[in-house]
């Protein structure tokens, strides 16, 4: 088999998208898409993002100490691209990638109502590793669609039919279940 090599640069793929949400200052929610995003420990539960300084968001998780991942399907790949591509400076993206804000249990940042899946976190850890700073948040409540679990009350995967990215900018679902 013949290989060839690249400079080092990050070549996993696919990763998941999330639509990350965060709160400023005076109540405003945003949304920023992320496909840096992970699980980093099982107990407590914590989430891992990387967000570069320079994006709007950076500033409202580090003042905030919170944010929500919401897990899109992949029929929000429209939304997903919009939220990533426009800042919240300057717009609201909730309206904007018709999405809706809910509120949260735990945290001021809502979830949003499209994602079958939104996880609230506190921000525990934050490390500046380059071109991104790596926020880790404890996962303090987790809400899910009664519609993505299956009939022994498990989440479906093919239910919750997430969405993932490959660099560059090209969207993907998972397809099928693979057989061990």
């Amino acid at each position: 088999m013949s290989k060839r090599q690249l400079r080092p640069t990050v070549a996993l793929r696919p990763v998941p998208v999330v639509l990350v949400t965060c709160i400023d200052s005076e109540g405003r929610p945003n949304i920023i898409t992320l496909a840096w995003a992970g699980v980093v420990c099982s107990a407590p539960p914590m989430l891992g993002i990387a967000v570069r300084p320079t994006r709007y968001s950076y500033q409202l998780i580090k003042d905030s100490k919170e944010f929500v991942v919401n897990l899109p399907t992949a029929g929000m790949v429209a939304a997903a691209e919009y939220c990533g591509t426009r800042s919240g400076k300057n717009e609201d993206k909730f309206a904007g990638a018709g999405l809706n804000p809910v509120a949260a249990s735990q945290v001021k940042a809502p979830l949003i109502a499209e994602c079958p899946i939104n996880m609230e976190c506190v921000v525990r850890h934050e490390i500046s590793l380059g071109s991104h700073d790596l926020f880790v948040g404890e996962i303090v409540a987790v809400h899910v669609d009664e519609s993505v679990f299956d009939e022994s009350g498990v989440i479906s995967t093919a239910k919750v039919n997430p969405l993932a990215y490959a660099p560059p900018r090209e969207y993907w679902n998972l397809g099928s279940k693979l057989s061990l």
